[in-house]
Formats: structure tokens, sequence, C-alpha cells
């Protein structure tokens, strides 16, 4: 069967993905190229589909084949997909189908994952495959999350290629982003390993829901993250992302454990995430656990995919869950999605004063010097250089 995507020379495509900057607030480019009408299941992915590997972490079972990458371990019949869309039974063994296809490739500032705190106006080039292992009603990115590969257009873009991209347009960082990098897992493993023995760094954007083995894995060779805590009730996790609590706090713990810098996004939805006494105990659990120095960004929410009935988030809201916050001990505290706020400046934990003045993703002045305060000399918390 003839393959449907097109190559491109590395010059081609860092012109491709320098168009999409005048729109990087925007949505990301979703495949420039064909559509591959390869059937995975039909034919033998080792042969016909280059862009499938052995998955890395499952087991063979009586009812299937137990996929234990995430919590939610799908048992995976033969012929059939996980929950996240990308990993396939067939002839009893497990592929993952996003590998070296991505469906999204842009180049981003690095404050758009949103990161305040690592490497402050470099950029981020940016991919992302099909799928998701949750189901957020929420999902800004659902026309990619909730499809598989073989459903959207891809690029051909190999590990070693998205190296080589990333290098010639600059970046200092490769970003795993946009869906969900837990569930193209081996593509990001295999990508991050080259990345870093070329000097780049890692950036995993994700929700968090993924097993204690494969996350430590992962997190030896990933710089920083910034991790979606949703909510702080498990039901609210079960209803509105079909997942659970759990799991993501424990990923916290361990990406800090592991070095990682952490950056955390709690998006406030009407209704269901604008509970202040929630997120006053989700503020207290983050300090009580170390989590004082890591940013926490309070993030607006607009009315997307399955709640388009409900308002954006008020600028009130946000603003008292990030006095919550402060009063808690966070010492960095962003509000997201409202381009023009004073929250979206960092300001010295100690003397008060501006250190970094923001504008959207634009940096309008910096006054970290060697990871302190230019003015009282207070260490600030991040990655500077």
């Amino acid at each position: 069967m003839k393959e449907s995507k097109k190559k491109i020379s590395k010059r081609q495509f860092v012109k491709y993905t320098l168009a999409g900057i005048g729109g990087i607030a925007c949505a990301p480019i979703t495949g420039l190229f064909g559509k591959n009408p390869v059937s995975a299941i039909a034919n033998p992915p080792e042969k016909l589909w280059k862009w499938s590997r052995e998955a890395m972490y499952y087991t063979t079972t009586p009812r299937g084949l137990k996929c234990l990458r995430c919590p939610n371990e799908c048992t995976i019949k033969e012929g059939e997909l996980g929950d996240c869309h990308n990993h396939l039974n067939y002839n009893g063994k497990l592929y993952t189908i996003a590998y070296g296809n991505p469906c999204a490739v842009h180049i981003d500032p690095i404050e758009k994952k949103p990161l305040m705190h690592f490497l402050p106006e470099s950029r981020a080039f940016s991919i992302a495959t099909a799928g998701c292992n949750l189901a957020c009603l929420n999902c800004q990115n659902w026309s990619i999350s909730q499809k598989s590969p073989r459903e959207t257009r891809n690029f051909d873009l190999m590990p070693d290629k998205v190296v080589e991209a990333a290098i010639e347009s600059d970046c200092e960082s490769i970003a795993y982003t946009y869906s969900e990098p837990i569930t193209f897992y081996e593509y990001v493993y295999d990508t991050a390993i080259l990345a870093r023995n070329a000097g780049i760094k890692n950036v995993m954007v994700s929700a968090g829901y993924i097993n204690e083995e494969p996350l430590r894995k992962l997190a030896r060779v990933i710089d920083a993250a910034n991790i979606d805590l949703k909510s702080f009730k498990n039901s609210i996790y079960l209803k509105l992302n079909a997942g659970k609590l759990e799991p993501i706090l424990r990923t916290l713990k361990i990406l800090n454990e592991e070095g990682v810098w952490l950056e955390i996004t709690n998006l406030v939805i009407p209704g269901w995430t604008d509970d202040f006494d929630m997120i006053r105990e989700m503020c207290d659990w983050l300090y009580k656990n170390g989590f004082a120095d890591n940013p926490l960004h309070f993030s607006r929410f607009q009315p997307l995919y399955k709640l388009t009935q409900l308002p954006p988030t008020p600028l009130a809201t946000l603003t008292k869950a990030r006095k919550i916050a402060l009063d808690a001990g966070i010492k960095y505290v962003y509000i997201g999605n409202v381009p023009g706020t004073e929250a979206e400046n960092t300001l010295c934990p100690d003397c008060h004063k501006t250190l970094i003045k923001r504008r959207g993703y634009r940096i309008l002045s910096n006054n970290v010097k060697n990871g302190k305060c230019e003015y009282c000399d207070e260490p600030i918390a991040g990655v500077w250089e």
C-alpha cells in the first residue's frame, strides 16, 4: 500500500513552522500534508506502517494485553486500540501507532506552555500526536486529543528529524504538548534522549496521568514540565476528565523528587472547579508537600468542546483564587489567558518588586540576574539560563 505522507527538507520544514508564529496564541497547526490511509489493523504495523513501535509498558493476560503506562491500565483485545486511541494489540504484541507522525508542529514562546520560570524568552519546538488517555469535557484540542493518528493529517518527522528541525530553527527546547505526551510516550522518550545529547532541553506539558515506573524513566530525560492539576476532588476528575486525582498528586511529587523543573496549572471552570474551599485545600496541600517555590497558574476557562454553554471564568474569580494561593504560602502565582493583568508578572517574594514584566507571551523587562532578585538578592526559583 502506498504511503501518502510527504517528506520535506529541513529548510522547507522550518519555513512552514516559522510561518505559523504569527498565530502563536491560537491552536497549533495540524498537518500540512496528506492524511495517511494505512490501516494499522488490516496490515502488520511492523511492515507497512513505519509510524509504529512496540510499546514499552504492557503485559499479557487471558483477556488481552494490559497496558501499564497509565492508571487506565486498559486491557486491549486483538485488533483493538486502548482508550488513548494510539496503542494497538496486533498479533499478541502492543504497538504504539503514534511514533514519528505528529499531527501538530509549531514554534512557540516558552511562556505559552506556560512556563514562566524556565529559560524566559526562549523558543520551544512543539509537537503532538493524536490521542489522549483522558476525555476532558473542556478540552481545547479535542480535534486531535480524541482522535487516533489514523484520523489526523500528520507530518513525517522521526525523532532525529525533530532534533534537527529544533536546532535549525534556533529553539532551546522541544516541547511535547497540545494533546497528551504520555500517550505518545515512546516517541517522546526516544526524541528526548537525542535532544539531550544535542544540548536541547525537553519540556512536557501534561495532565500527569501516568504510572510511577514509566514516569520515573521519562523524568530522567525531561528538564521541565507543566502539569494540569485539574481539580482537587476525585468526583470532579471522574465526571469532568474521566480520571482520578491521586495519580496526578503522585506525579507532582515524583517530578520534584527527580529534579524536573515543575510548574502547575489549574483551569478554573465555572460550576466545576471554582469552589474556593476546594482551591484552598489544593493550595494548602501544595504548600505542605513542598511546592511553595513551584509557580501555580490559575487559567481562565473559555467555552469549548462539550462545555460551550458555560461562560468564561470571571476575572474576579481568578483574582480571589490567586489571593488564596498567596495566603497559603505559594510564592509565585499567575493568572493565565487574561493578557494585561498584573498577575502575568513575576514578583520578588521578599521585596515584592516586579522582576519580570510580561504582556501576553512577550517579556517587557527582566530583572532576575543570576537567578536572584536584582533589588534585594533574594533567590528566585527557576531555570534561568
